[in-house]
């Protein structure tokens, strides 16, 4: 019994450091290549840089006006999360806490929107934008970051709904009664009962929905022009009809990628335990 034991714990030991170096490898390709000139980066693949030299992480920001992409992501995403989160609270309190005709149907629905692929509704979203553009007479959809705000919404919105009417199902109806038995109404027993002990399940939507907005490529790709792009597009200017600056690419890449790892680290317990919690409600 011991042996099989020792066998079970060595193997899943060695799983462990498999998938370990496996996700790492990316990882640490990047950070490298980000050290190495665009010299030593062209020629045969080599996994630690001969001339260790930092100029990529200076070089890219004049190459690409990575600045300003990054102001860009950071508002669309930060202003679509919240939003998201504002609206999907509010519609899954009323779902979670109140029986109605139809509710059945409206879950249906919000699910049934994550069936379908994205790219279904990028030409219906760029007709709707550009005609209400052309009735308006102004440009405050097509192209801007209005715009790329409420096309993220549109997918933001069902699964945050989804997954906030698991986590308040899953609180007792008697908390709120017993806030409106001390004369809290129904907007305040949501704010000062219910958002508190949903705190963890808030926190892992908002961190989903942030995290899968900040990498989008099809909807940016199509809905912002240069001075309204985010970073996924600012990546790919890297790579001209001249030449490749791969260490430039693989600097920017590690430095896009600091605010999603700092996130993380900052809620990785309430993130944990929020998506534990909707997983067995």
């Amino acid at each position: 019994m011991k042996s099989e034991d020792l066998s079970f714990r060595i193997f899943r030991y060695a799983v462990s450091i498999f998938l370990t170096l496996f996700a790492l490898a990316p990882i640490y390709v990047m950070l490298t290549s980000s050290l190495k000139p665009l010299v030593e980066v062209r020629n045969a693949f080599e996994w630690w840089p001969k001339h260790v030299t930092f100029e990529a992480f200076g070089e890219m920001w004049q190459t690409v006006p990575l600045a300003r992409y990054f102001a860009n992501s950071l508002i669309v995403c930060t202003v679509s999360t919240l939003l998201a989160l504002v609206v999907a609270l509010a519609a899954a309190y009323g779902v979670s806490r109140y029986r109605f005709r139809g509710r059945g149907a409206f879950l249906g629905a919000v699910l049934s929107t994550q069936m379908f692929p994205g790219v279904l509704f990028l030409v219906p979203l760029v007709l709707i934008f550009v005609n209400i553009d052309e009735l308006i007479g102004q440009d405050i959809l097509y192209q801007t970051r209005t715009g790329l705000i409420v096309t993220f919404l549109t997918f933001k919105l069902p699964f945050a709904t989804w997954m906030l009417v698991g986590y308040l199902d899953g609180i007792p109806k008697e908390l709120d009664e017993s806030a409106k038995v001390d004369g809290l109404n129904a907007f305040g027993a949501l704010t000062r009962i219910v958002i508190p002990v949903a705190r963890p399940g808030i926190i892992a939507v908002a961190v989903y929905c942030f995290m899968t907005s900040w990498g989008e490529l099809l909807f940016s790709s199509v809905m912002t022009n240069a001075d309204t792009a985010t970073l996924a597009i600012g990546l790919r200017q890297y790579a001209t009809q001249q030449q490749v600056y791969w260490n430039q690419i693989m600097a920017a890449s590690l430095a896009v990628s600091v605010p999603i790892i700092l996130i993380f680290l900052l809620v990785q317990r309430n993130l944990v335990s929020g998506l534990a919690a909707g997983s067995i409600k």
